[in-house]
């Protein structure tokens, strides 16, 4: 197995444990792996390599930064999908992306179901609509992370699915 697969497999799959069990991912690991990532790829590829690691970085955070702005997503699944950025670059940080945002958006219809709480989050989701078309893009306080009543899904299980899926089909 590669080592760039190998290690944000097991960055991913720790930050995956961790994010079940407490509902946050350690600044520990996130900042560690992108510091690991941004040092392997200029000591295996020199500058260029470095380079395109922290475009990586800058992708993986940038995507997500929106989201947790509007009170939608942790500080510590930014920190991750940019510390998995460094590791892959740009190309394969867009794919992560993509197979995350399925992932997550399946999770959160299953979880939903699950819970019974299916209606609410439609609901919730007109409101959001809703309210960015009348005040424009900004959090909406009673359905942001920290007040809502729903059941909080820990977003690194769709980050490892989505980065499975971006290894095998690599």
């Amino acid at each position: 197995m590669n080592p760039v697969h190998f290690f944000t497999l097991s960055v991913a799959g720790v930050a995956c444990v961790t994010d079940l069990r407490t509902r946050r991912i350690p600044n520990v690991l996130t900042f560690g792996a992108a510091l690991g990532g941004l040092s392997f790829q200029f000591a295996t590829g020199g500058v260029g390599a470095l380079s395109t690691a922290a475009l990586g970085w800058l992708l993986g955070a940038a995507v997500f930064l929106l989201p947790f702005a509007l009170g939608g997503l942790g500080g510590g699944d930014v920190k991750l999908l940019a510390a998995l950025g460094a590791w892959l670059g740009p190309a394969d940080a867009l794919w992560l992306v993509l197979y995350t945002g399925i992932a997550g958006g399946v999770m959160a219809i299953v979880v939903s179901v699950c819970y019974g709480y299916l209606g609410t989050a439609v609901r919730n989701i007109r409101l959001l609509l809703c309210h960015w078309q009348v005040a424009g893009l900004e959090a909406v306080p009673e359905i942001t992370l920290d007040n809502s009543r729903g059941p909080k899904l820990a977003y690194a299980f769709p980050i490892l699915i989505g980065l499975v899926t971006t290894v095998w089909l690599r």
